[in-house]
């Protein structure tokens, strides 16, 4: 795979977008064209099996039955085919799709060129559904920079081209949005890219996800991504390696697992490897390499580091079998110093690195020990131990110890243990494997290390992303077990990938409400899977494989006759029929038959050691290496049967392994359960696939080999996931897409009303009569099988193709009949000028003519006025007929507008009640597709759970067979020791032995049964108490759920019963009172009375307030939406008279430039007055009225003037855009007068070049008239008149044949009309998405109203355009006329040449031999000439085709111009939108400050409050002072003093509670202070979001320009060099062009105006469609100014709240300030009263004194209530504290259960132990088979266990899945309450939406009124112009006839035309005659002899004009 080596954003454009990579093949291919389009539906192109291209394309000549005959493309072969080889090709309109499944022909030729298309043009990335298939482009493209990685952050994976940071981004954003685990699975073959795209996933995960972003409080910021990051390093140093494919292969495969916190940040990782390739260590293959560390051990390290590890080179190690092979553009020593600096990175302490170093040096010294075979037997010896020494020396263990334990290890025969020598094969085989597994368990260490340094405890992992780095499916010659391994593993995830991707499928059927049955596709790969991993019952390749390891003479061979004999009829069973050698079985994988050799697979699987070197290790005095072969009793050894001695040889590696007591655990049984934790963690993810593929074995870039990337495919499963597409509907177009594109085919079926996209799509379908079966009608899209769409491609092409052809022969025959109606009329106005000219010429000398010709001007003279008058009362009338032509006109448009109206009220009710379907839909179709999950997720377990029982009970009925089976032993070996005993008698205490021993294994038997029933017992309750103890938490859970429910009720009855006894309280003190003082408490009652009563008063008044507050705030809404509405009305209303003010402008300099036409005419009138007018009274009268009518005209146009300089004045700031327009125009012109000028220049070329052929033909003349004055001259010119007759015909002849061609030629350009159309609409599409990519922005709707008006104009301009387009193709067609006509009159001259040519025949036969040579001279001069006319055709050809070119790049600067205006207007609308809310910022800060001054006022009223009463404390002291002065003064009266203090006191008390009063009013002013704060606060906050999102907007807006006005730069450059490249070729066409000859000139410039005129016609239909469209985007941004109105509405929504809650607050504090008054004037009035009498100051004092005990009663009341929360929290602790200890209870009695569990399995497995040595001292010849029997008894144990722990695994599943279900539908009833607000909320905003849509309406009502008005006020004006136009050619005439007043009768033409045009006929007294030479006019005298006086004929000039 490539790495990054920089780029930008327009490296994404070129790499990602455009796909034009420099050097790629199919570079300039950058779209298909419009031929390509034709060519696919005219020769029914289709694909056909090739060798070396894989597909190559062809077209169908013939169909005969089951066969085809094709015609290939490239080499025109025709081959004959079946049927089933040929498949079929896509419409080119799908060419490099960026979604394989979007293809319509789904087939694997299609794939293949997709990706080989895409991969030439440097798209390497490519979806196929959920498949992301990328090529390995084999050199660095600029695609994986940091800029890219921001591209591509937040976007969704249709909105960026395909990448890989696209599939990472997906994934995290689904794990954010949807909280559920994610995966990317990379598979590929070795070399495909795996690694790269891997470390490029975790590069934009770090990128993306930085924790150090949010997380302060970590000790180094970034240190968790780094770390992550340089884990990559470390693992690829010490697991890759170079192959002959890839120069970094992953010889592991590893799962790669990244944690996030709830924010997405990382907080972990974990990294899980498989299968690495060890015994690379050992062996590599030539031109291969081990693995990097150790290459980059010997090159990097130092001096020192080489002598504490005793390197040496390369070359020096066995095991490095090629030495140091380089690895090209890699050094070793910085990849060494790269890989230390990461283990520091990583955390490593110098002490391990040093350790991990020492370890791979000594495995290298591992191969260095070499062994010899002795002299006389096969024991091997050790000569040299020097490696030996230097390997025991790293290790840190003993030589000799070392050397004994692999030259003659100890094995254990029976009991005791013996040494038996090793062979050299034997010994040689133990080191190799010692050094794989020290090698195996340092990667182990590794890994393990890492992961403990990235694993974080702080922060919690909320969700994680697991990247699975795994080789791909490999089918070789022949395969082997780690083959097997891995096509297992792809075959498990195939079968995921096939049930996510048709779930997904399926969902979205179900979401659009098609009928679809169930497939479950991924069922389709479970016969393969079970065939390798079913337990029983058949057992698969890895059961059978375990099975044959138990035992001890199994071999290869045996396993292979094993499987051939249990799986023999299975369908995915191929038992291999090739020769011995060759395969030994074969299993049909889902990619394709793979072929199996079963060489050493048993001791792959079991991976046998030599346990002596291994215990040795263990016991190293180095920690580091007794830490790795700390599991030394999980090994298989390599002990060897005692009775394998005695029979036959055994080979090494098969037999004679045995294990040890079922304590291991097989390679195969580690991998099937690492797989299935892995499938298991991926089933709980949602899924991500990437397959990477190799394009060619030699590592080229550019290359791509088809077989080779078809096997990827397959293997890869890409062509499966096709085949699952097939049985759907692939195909998926949108109602209006299928509408626009293919309603051609049905012009008759939909009907013009308005219909619904659904409805409008069904009776399309229905028109075309497809098959039920190939289609499918959803909610919003239509589905087709494959292929379908390619049919109806075809039929739409064709239908095009006949309307163009039918349009273009109309076309032709209007423009022939045309011209065939003016030469008709040119000849008969020939006609007419021949008969006037010659009755001219016989009256020219006549003197009675002369006479009538003077007197005729002076009798006209006399009736000028009346003919004045009467053109004056025509104009009255017309002007009559015009009023009320325009008073219909208004009535009808005011009828119109109605109508308009009416229509969009009943649009928008539709629009409402679709959009309140759809989301009811929407919601239903989320919820049946929730439960449908629930229901999916609850039948699989439920599944699971049965094949869980199914498995137990085959388990217990084989436990039940082999107990059997023992027992049968059993009774046979009872009866073989029955036998023994009457054989040998003599053995009688051998026999009471042998019975005690008997007895002892019935009772260990016996015990052994016991103990195994109490385990399952054991086990059983142990599940039991596991299950209660989960239903016990889950009771918990409810009940801590309940608890909390049911505390939040007790909370509401207990404030309910606060309530309640406050009442009782009150009632009894009432009673109370009413019992103690009868008399006060009637008192009080009437008083209470009066005060309910004021405080029911006050009550309506405060309830009257606030519905005047409510009415004020509706009314402040209702003023605000007329604000708002108003201003929308004057922005419109702005708009509008500023195009209005354009109009006027531009009126307004039409009418000055006609005031100055006038006022020069006036002035000629006026001179030609002076000196013709003199004499004649009738004249000057005349005159006279002539200057009175040119003053009020003059007085007209300076009122004219004056008005349209008022209107100027007012608009004079918009100048500059009509300018601009104007300028654009200006340009527009230039470019066409370019093009003029360069036609014109062309043509006076050809015009020259005729001269100069008409100049050498004069001179071939002349030189033939002298040759006929001499007899031989004459002669040789007569036979050169003989060749250049020969010659001419010769012309002639190509002139027709070269017609011939042209037509040709001009049928193809009208095929090229047709692909440029095409084109025009593919860069129309183009342009349709762009304009979508920037309807984000244009928000405005008057913008782009007045858009629309500017584009009508540039129509108007445009028809005008094409109107003289249409008269230069007329004049063309004149030139083609007089073209003729000289070419038949040079056949005239060719004609008399030949008839002077035969006069001279004889003479030339004379001559005839010497002219051979001459003849054979010009021969050759015709063949150069010839020559050198083809090289001037084929250079014409190519300047054609660059003018074509250069036209098409004009048209895309046009549009990219536009581009750049449109979006400066959207930036202009954009910051209308930023000053809209800043006004409404403005309006915030204005009600801000309405609540400061209210707070101020309510300050205010405090201070006065305060001011009162101080004054009512001054008051009350004097009250005091009086009050003491009448008791000193009325001392004698006898009052009494007690009472008088009593008074004093409740004085006191009143003062007070007044004082208290007051410190409440304060209280509550600090909250309404605070509560202003908090609303700066908030206002502050908006003000400054607000100001961010206008700077974001500007910013988004300024880049968006500074990027379009980049490419307008480009696209200018390119301009420029185009324009130097055709004036090159401009150049070189003149000068190539001036050899040609006068036909040709001619008739190739006619096709040239004609080409011209059809290109200018295509480019006005083509801008017509862009008006068409742009009319739909304004509809479309109507829509968004709908959407943006309803989110003002929220917002408008969420400050009536706050506003609410302030005039709440208001409220409040208003009501406490008028309490507050309510009591100081109540104590005022008290006050008052004191002075008049003591009892109700009595009275006053007991209330008070009530009131006071009321309060103190309350508080005990509360004091009461808080000691009753205390006991009940008290009581909820004793519970919560009672049910930990029972917990903790249950925990212990759980693991006593689980110690007392291990203490028998102790028990049992010494037993067992016992049991097996007894069995080898009794039976000696049984015990292989008692031990094979017992370790078959202990696996299904075993697997009987792990059976039971799944069982109760699924158990807890199932209990989780039930207790989510809850949990789902519970949310399901809050969603469905949710909803229900939700509708009510939208009910609301409905209702909402209609009052704006009314607004809305109401301005476009009067939008439309101000439009009428501006086309009643354009019409005036035109119709102003136009009488201006009329007076002015009245003027003229006039200025005519007074001018040439006595000029001859033929100038006076003139007068009869003026008179013509008039509205009346010309006078009766002279009738218009058209006399002929031979007769006059009947009434007319004709000249005589005699001349006689009477009137001549009258001379016809008026009928020749």
């Amino acid at each position: 795979m490539s790495r990054p080596t920089g780029g930008g954003a327009n490296d994404v454009t070129r790499f990602l977008s455009s796909g034009t990579a420099p050097g790629s093949p199919n570079s300039n291919n950058s779209m298909f064209s419009a031929a390509s389009q034709a060519d696919w539906a005219a020769k029914r192109l289709v694909w056909v099996p090739s060798e070396k291209q894989g597909f190559e394309s062809a077209s169908i000549r013939e169909e005969r039955g089951d066969e085809v005959e094709v015609e290939l493309t490239d080499s025109q072969r025709r081959v004959t085919l079946s049927r089933e080889e040929v498949q079929r090709m896509n419409p080119p309109r799908f060419s490099k799709v960026e979604d394989m499944a979007d293809l319509t022909c789904l087939n694997e030729a299609s794939v293949l060129h997709n990706l080989r298309e895409r991969y030439y043009s440097g798209l390497i990335y490519t979806y196929s559904g959920l498949f992301c298939v990328v090529v390995n482009p084999y050199k660095n493209l600029p695609i994986y920079t940091e800029s890219i990685v921001e591209m591509y952050r937040g976007k969704k994976r249709h909105e960026m081209p395909p990448h890989i940071y696209a599939i990472s981004e997906a994934a995290y954003r689904s794990m954010l949005q949807d909280r559920e685990d994610q995966s990317i699975l990379c598979t590929g073959e070795s070399g495909a890219g795996k690694t790269e795209n891997t470390k490029k996933v975790i590069q934009y995960l770090a990128h993306v996800a930085s924790s150090h972003k949010g997380d302060v409080s970590s000790v180094s910021q970034g240190e968790l991504e780094r770390q992550l990051l340089q884990a990559n390093p470390i693992l690829e140093a010490f697991g890759n390696a170079k192959t002959v494919k890839n120069d970094n292969s992953s010889r592991f495969g590893k799962f790669i697992r990244i944690n996030f916190d709830v924010a997405g940040y990382i907080v972990g990782a974990n990294i899980e490897t498989y299968l690495l390739e060890k015994s690379r260590a050992t062996r590599q293959a030539k031109d291969e390499r081990t693995f990097h560390i150790f290459y980059q051990l010997l090159c990097g390290a130092s001096e020192e580091t080489r002598a504490d590890l005793l390197l040496g080179t390369a070359d020096q190690y066995r095991f490095l079998s090629g030495g140091s092979i380089p690895v090209p553009g890699q050094s070793d020593s910085e990849n060494f110093t790269q890989t230390m600096d990461s283990m520091a990175i990583m955390g490593f302490n110098p002490e391990e690195s040093m350790s991990m170093l020492k370890v791979i040096s000594a495995v290298l010294q591992f191969g260095n020990i070499s062994f010899m075979k002795e002299k006389n037997h096969d024991q091997a010896s050790m000569p040299d131990n020097t490696a030996a020494q230097k390997l025991c020396h790293l290790l840190g263990i003993n030589v000799l110890e070392f050397t004994r334990a692999i030259l003659t290890p100890r094995i254990k025969v029976g009991r005791e243990y013996v040494q038996k020598a090793q062979t050299k094969e034997q010994a040689d085989f133990a080191v190799e494997a010692l050094a794989k597994a020290t090698y195996e368990r340092l990667f182990r260490w590794l890994v393990h290390r890492i992961n403990r340094a990235l694993d974080r405890r702080q922060r919690q992992g909320a969700s994680f992303i697991g990247i699975l780095d795994i080789a791909g499916f490999e089918i070789f010659q022949l395969n082997s077990f780690e083959q097997l391994c891995i096509n297992y593993t792809n075959e498990k995830l195939q079968q995921l990938f096939n049930h996510t991707m048709f779930i997904l499928e399926q969902e979205e059927y179900q979401r659009e409400g098609i009928e679809w049955n169930f497939i479950d596709f991924g069922l389709d790969l479970q016969p393969c899977i079970d065939l390798i991993e079913r337990p029983a019952n058949a057992p698969g390749v890895l059961a059978l494989l375990d099975e044959e390891c138990w035992f001890p003479r199994a071999t290869d061979r045996s396993f292979v006759e094993k499987l051939s004999a249990e799986q023999g009829s299975h369908p995915k069973f191929f038992k291999s029929k090739q020769p011995r050698g060759e395969a030994d079985f074969s299993i049909i994988h889902y990619a394709g038959k793979v072929d199996y050799k079963a060489n050493d697979w048993l001791v792959k699987n079991m991976d046998p050691l030599n346990d002596n070197v291994a215990s040795l290790l263990h016991q190293s005095s180095d920690h580091f290496v007794s830490e790795l072969w700390k599991e030394v009793d999980r090994i298989v050894g390599l002990d060897q049967v005692s009775s394998g001695e005695s029979s036959a040889p055994v080979t090494f590696g098969a037999a004679g392994l045995k294990t040890k007591k079922g304590m291991f655990r097989t390679v195969g049984q580690l991998y099937k359960e690492s797989l299935t934790k892995l499938m298991a963690t991926l089933r709980n993810t949602n899924p991500n696939f990437l397959r990477c593929i190799i394009p060619n074995h030699e590592k080229r870039p550019g290359k791509l080999s088809p077989h080779l990337v078809l096997d990827q495919l397959r293997c890869n499963g890409v062509l499966e996931g096709i085949r699952i597409c097939r049985q759907g509907f692939p195909n998926r177009i949108p109602f209006q897409e299928f509408r626009q594109r293919y309603e051609i085919l049905t012009p008759n079926a939909i009907p013009r009303t308005f219909m619904d996209g659904k409805q409008a799509s069904e009776l399309m379908i229905s028109a075309l009569e497809l098959d039920k079966n190939l289609f499918r009608v959803g909610q919003s899209k239509v589905f087709f099988r494959a292929g379908v769409l390619a049919h109806l491609e075809e039929e739409r092409d064709l239908k095009i193709t006949d309307t163009i052809i039918r349009f273009q022969s109309a076309a032709r025959g209007f423009l022939s009949r045309k011209a065939f109606l003016k030469k008709q009329q040119q000849l008969s106005a020939l006609r007419v000028m021949q008969r006037n000219c010659a009755a001219y010429l016989k009256l020219r000398n006549w003197q009675w003519w002369r006479l009538f010709t003077k007197v005729k001007p002076l009798l006209q003279v006399t009736r000028q006025d009346e003919e004045i008058q009467t053109r004056e009362a025509a104009l009255q009338k017309a002007k009559e007929q015009l009023t009320r032509a325009e008073q219909d006109y208004t009535e009808l448009d005011r009828k119109h507008v109605q109508l308009i109206e009416e229509k969009a009220v009943l649009a928008d009710q539709l629009q409402a009640e679709a959009e309140l379907f759809a989301e009811a839909e929407e919601m239903r179709a989320r919820l049946a597709s929730r439960k449908q999950e629930l229901e999916e997720v609850l039948g699989e377990l439920e599944t699971r759970l049965e094949e869980e029982e199914e498995r137990g009970v085959q388990l217990a009925n084989e436990k039940k067979k082999m107990q059997q089976n023992i027992q049968d032993l059993e009774e046979q070996l009872e009866e073989e020791e029955s036998a023994r005993q009457r054989l040998l008698l003599e053995k009688v205490t051998l026999e009471t032995k042998v019975k005690s021993l008997e007895t002892d294994l019935v009772t260990a038997v016996e015990q052994r049964d016991r103990l195994g029933k109490e385990k399952k017992q054991l086990e059983e309750r142990l599940n039991e108490v596991t299950d209660q103890l989960t239903e016990e938490e889950e009771k918990t859970k409810s009940l801590n759920k309940l608890k909390n429910k049911q505390e939040a009720v007790i909370a509401d009855l207990e404030e309910r019963l606060k309530r309640e006894e406050q009442g009782r309280l009150e009632q009894e003190k009432f009673k109370r009172r009413m019992e103690s003082e009868a008399m006060e408490a009637q008192e009080q009652l009437s008083d209470l009375g009066m005060l309910s009563s004021e405080l029911r008063g006050s009550l309506a008044q405060k309830e009257k307030e606030i519905t005047s507050l409510q009415g004020r705030l509706e009314e402040e809404g209702a003023r605000r939406a007329e604000a708002q509405r108003s201003l929308r009305e004057a922005l419109s209303q702005v708009s509008e008279l500023k195009e209005e003010v354009e109009n006027e402008r531009g009126m307004r300099e039409r009418a000055e430039k006609q005031r100055r036409d006038l006022s020069e005419e006036l002035e000629a009138l006026r001179t030609e007055l002076e000196d013709t007018l003199d004499s004649t009274a009738a004249q000057q009268e005349l005159r006279s009225r002539r200057e009175a009518e040119l003053s009020e005209l003059q007085r007209c146009v300076e009122e004219e003037t004056r008005r349209h300089e008022i209107q100027l004045s007012e608009v004079r700031v918009k100048h500059s855009a009509a300018l601009d327009s104007l300028q654009e125009q200006l340009d527009n012109s230039k470019r066409v007068r370019e093009t003029q000028k360069n036609s014109n220049e062309e043509r006076q070329n050809l015009t020259s070049e005729l001269k100069s052929l008409q100049a050498s033909r004069s001179e071939s003349e002349r030189g033939r008239k002298r040759a006929d004055n001499q007899l031989q001259e004459l002669s040789a010119r007569l036979a050169q008149a003989d060749r250049e007759r020969e010659d001419r015909e010769e012309r002639i002849h190509k002139l027709q044949c070269e017609i011939e061609s042209l037509s040709g030629n001009l049928s193809s350009s009208d095929s090229k009309s047709l692909r440029l159309a095409k084109e025009m609409s593919s860069l129309e599409s183009q342009l349709h998405d762009a304009r979508e990519l920037l309807q984000d922005e244009s928000r405005q709707k008057m913008a782009l109203a007045s858009r629309v008006r500017a584009l009508e104009e540039e129509k108007n301009g445009l028809m005008e355009r094409l109107e003289e387009e249409e008269e230069r193709g007329k004049e063309l067609s004149r030139q083609i006329q007089t073209h003729s006509q000289q070419l038949t009159e040079l056949r005239k001259q060719s004609e008399e040449v030949n008839s002077a040519v035969e006069a001279g025949d004889e003479i030339r036969r004379k001559l005839q031999r010497e002219l051979d040579s001459a003849i054979q001279r010009e021969r050759q001069k015709e063949e150069e000439k010839e020559r050198v006319e083809r090289q001037r055709e084929r250079l014409r050809e190519e300047i054609e085709d660059m003018t074509i070119a250069l036209q098409r790049e004009r048209q895309n600067c046009t549009a990219l111009e536009k581009r750049q205006k449109k979006f400066d207007q959207c930036l202009a609308e954009e910051k209308a939108v930023s000053a809209r809310l800043a006004e409404e910022r403005d309006r915030a800060e204005a009600d801000s400050r309405e609540k400061e001054t209210r707070c101020l006022a309510l300050s205010r009223a405090l201070q006065e409050a305060q001011d009162q009463k101080e004054e009512l404390e001054r008051a009350n002291k004097q009250l005091r002072l009086e009050m003491e002065q009448l008791v000193n003064q009325q001392d004698d009266v006898g009052k009494n003093v007690h009472e008088l203090e009593r008074t004093r006191r409740t004085l006191e008390t009143e003062a007070q509670n007044l004082r208290i009063q007051t410190q409440e009013l304060e209280e509550e002013l600090s909250e309404a202070e605070n509560s202003r704060l908090r609303l700066e606060v908030t206002l502050q906050a908006l003000k400054a979001q607000f100001e961010r999102e206008i700077s974001s907007n500007e910013e988004k807006g300024e880049e968006k320009r500074r990027a379009l006005s980049k490419q307008a730069r480009e696209l200018e450059i390119q301009l420029e060099e185009e324009r130097s490249q055709r004036s090159q070729s401009v150049s070189s066409k003149k000068q190539l062009e001036a050899e040609l000859q006068e036909a040709e000139a001619q008739v190739e410039t006619a096709n040239r105006g004609k080409e011209e005129a059809m290109k200018q016609l295509r480019r006005l239909q083509g801008q017509m469609k862009e008006v068409l469209r742009e009319l739909d985007e304004a509809k479309v941004t109507r829509d968004d100014v709908i959407s943006q109105s309803k989110d003002s509405e929220k917002k408008i929504q969420t400050l009536e709240a706050e506003v609410l809650h302030l005039t709440e607050e208001l409220a409040v504090s208003e009501r406490q300030k008028r309490q507050a008054q309510q009591e100081r004037d109540e104590i005022a009035d008290e006050m008052v009263s004191s002075s008049s009498g003591k009892n109700v100051l009595s009275e006053e004092k007991r209330r008070l004194d009530a009131r006071v005990n009321q309060l103190e009663e309350e508080l005990e009341e509360e004091q009461t209530n808080s000691e009753l929360l205390t006991e009940r929290l008290r009581k909820t602790a004793l519970q919560v504290e009672t049910l930990t200890v029972q917990l903790q209870g249950e925990r212990t009695l759980a693991q006593k259960a689980e110690a007392a569990r291990e203490q028998l399995e102790k028990q049992n497995k010494e037993l067992k132990a016992r049991l097996g040595e007894m069995e080898g001292a009794v039976r000696g010849k049984h015990r292989m088979s008692v031990a094979a029997l017992e370790a078959k008894i202990e696996t299904m144990e075993e697997q009987l266990e792990q059976e039971r722990q799944e069982r109760a695994i699924a158990n807890k599943l199932m209990r989780k899945t039930e207790k989510k279900l809850k949990e789902v539908m519970m949310q399901a009833e809050d969603e469905r309450r949710h909803a229900d607000q939700y509708r009510e909320q939208l009910d609301k905003s409905m209702v909402r939406l209609k009052q704006l849509k009314r607004q809305l309406e109401e301005v476009e009502e009067e939008n439309s009124r101000s439009s009428a008005q501006k086309r009643k006020l354009q019409r005036e004006l035109e119709e102003l112009t136009d009488s201006s136009q009329t007076m002015n050619r009245e003027i003229s005439s006039l200025r005519n006839q007074l001018r040439r007043a006595a000029l001859p009768l033929s100038m006076r033409g003139r007068r009869a035309l003026v008179d013509d045009l008039s509205l009346e006929n010309s006078d009766s007294e002279e009738p218009p005659a058209s006399p002929t030479p031979s007769s006059g006019v009947p009434g007319t005298p004709t000249p005589s002899s005699e001349h006689s006086l009477d009137p001549p004929p009258p001379y016809s000039v008026n009928n020749a004009e």
